[in-house]
């Protein structure tokens, strides 16, 4: 296995895809006038205390307030009588005009401000430090119970030597890292948050206190694993940064990152343009010519499977086993590629073998462990339904790149030229009831005044004669195919 990662930069934005064995799997998009704010320290003030909902509203600067939990302040305390854990009551941790330091979980998606935490956290190459814990803890990732207790060891034994207070938490790729390497991100977190309590010092309200690192520093900080084979950089200032950056934090990378200076655009020569293309579509084909089909609301995004055209060589069970196997590897692909998150539902075809099914899911989870983003799968429901969740931090690629169509306002269809026209009959009545005219002049668009004259040229006879006044039709080429204007002459 091969992975390559692909950094296209322009003055306007840059794009980084990750590819293996020559078919991408990931794509992160970074625009110089939107920039994400995931892990940014802002110190923000409160501007409204929501007690119903447990949750307080604060300004951290941007364009839309930002929102905090109270589980985003606070560990829930021990369990009360009935089991559940409680959580302090918000006016007990807030109260409107306070100021206090936070860090952006999620960034702003659709109409919902950034998500914030009180716990503060910074980030290298195999750790995140937390300031305000005690815990090491080691990612789930890490299966093998000895490394992981090796891991734990080596990095409290740092910390007590360099007298560092606070928590860890090791990340995947510290697997197999060597001591010396934890001791190096030790010390940079160390630093790196002696300076940030001097930033916060004067800083006013609101302000950012501390930025996380662009796009390129980040995909060596976070995409870069043990399989990777090289880093192809179309910027020579790009590239100069990169291989500083590497030789300072990760020098094991240095010699990976190559400045490509084809002819051919970087992310062309991969077919990482069509790739994207593609993504935005909901219809994903299969090799099998089965089909999902990918729509995403507010709410969730839903996957449905389909068999298409494929017929199978032996019988319907063993089809649509076939069918389901190959979308299994292609929903989790499409989630990493369209970067998908929060509820999501599988509706793979019916499978009446239970050994299909496990195989359907093992597979699925198989593929899933390649994600960056944490998932998690709660099995087949009694309505024969997958349903799982994709941690969500930043807007999918299609919110990213697309907006609401501007004829159906992100309905995705329209009403038709007959319900239009049956519009204008009911607005006339109306109209004709209620105001004195000698006729009536219907503006609208050329397809409806084509109906108006044609199928529906008898209905239009039989409306006048009803109202006793004349009906003109003019087509309005600027008006979309729902709008019309009705004028009293």
């Amino acid at each position: 296995m091969s992975e390559e990662i692909l950094v296209n930069v322009s003055p306007v934005e840059t794009r980084v895809a990750v590819v293996d064995n020559g078919i991408v799997q990931e794509l992160h998009i970074e625009r110089n006038h939107n920039k994400g704010y995931v892990g940014n320290i802002y110190k923000g003030k409160v501007v409204r205390v929501l007690p119903g909902m447990q949750a307080a509203f604060v300004d951290i600067g941007l364009a839309r307030t930002a929102f905090i939990h109270a589980t985003d302040i606070a560990e829930p305390s021990l369990e009360n009588e009935n089991g559940r854990a409680e959580v302090p009551d918000i006016r007990t941790l807030l109260r409107e005009g306070q100021t206090f330091l936070v860090q952006v979980s999620k960034d702003p998606i659709g109409s919902k401000g950034a998500r914030l935490t009180a716990n503060l956290t910074l980030s290298s190459r195999y750790l995140v430090y937390l300031p305000h814990s005690t815990h090491i803890g080691v990612s789930i990732r890490i299966e093998d119970e000895s490394e992981r207790e090796r891991l734990r060891a080596l990095v409290a034994a740092e910390a007590a030597e360099q007298n560092i207070r606070g928590g860890f938490i090791l990340r995947t790729v510290a697997e197999g890292a060597e001591a010396e390497a934890l001791a190096a991100d030790i010390t940079f977190l160390h630093k790196l948050w002696a300076d940030f309590k001097v930033a916060c010092q004067g800083a006013k309200v609101p302000s950012v206190i501390h930025t996380d690192l662009s796009l390129p520093m980040r995909t060596l900080r976070d995409l870069a694993r043990g399989s990777l084979e090289r880093i192809r950089v179309d910027s020579e200032q790009s590239w100069q940064q990169m291989r500083r950056f590497a030789e300072s934090y990760y020098p094991q990378l240095t010699d990976l990152i190559q400045l490509y200076q084809g002819e051919r655009p970087l992310l062309d020569l991969y077919g990482v343009e069509d790739e994207i293309n593609r993504a935005l579509d909901t219809r994903v084909p299969l090799k099998s010519n089965g089909y999902l089909v990918i729509e995403q609301t507010e709410a969730m995004t839903t996957v449905d499977v389909n068999t298409g055209a494929f017929v199978g060589r032996r019988n319907l069970e063993e089809t649509i086993f076939k069918t389901n196997m190959e979308a299994a590897t292609a929903i989790a692909r499409q989630l990493r590629l369209r970067n998908l998150g929060g509820i999501i539902i599988l509706d793979f075809i019916d499978m009446e073998d239970p050994e299909h099914e496990r195989q359907v899911l093992r597979t699925l989870e198989k593929a899933l462990e390649k994600d960056h983003a944490k998932t998690s799968i709660t099995g087949v429901s009694e309505l024969g339904l997958v349903e799982m969740t994709r941690k969500r931090t930043r807007e999918s690629l299609g919110q990213m790149l697309c907006e609401p169509c501007s004829l159906c306002q992100g309905r995705g269809q329209l009403k038709s030229a007959q319900t239009v026209c049956y519009e204008i009959f009911r607005e006339i009545l109306r109209e004709a009831r209620a105001y004195e005219s000698a006729r009536f002049l219907v503006l609208a668009s050329q397809v409806v005044v084509d109906r108006l004259l044609d199928e529906d040229a008898a209905y239009v006879a039989d409306l006048e004669a009803f109202i006793g006044r004349t009906v003109e039709f003019q087509v309005e080429s600027l008006f979309t195919q729902e709008q019309y204007d009705i004028v009293l002459v």
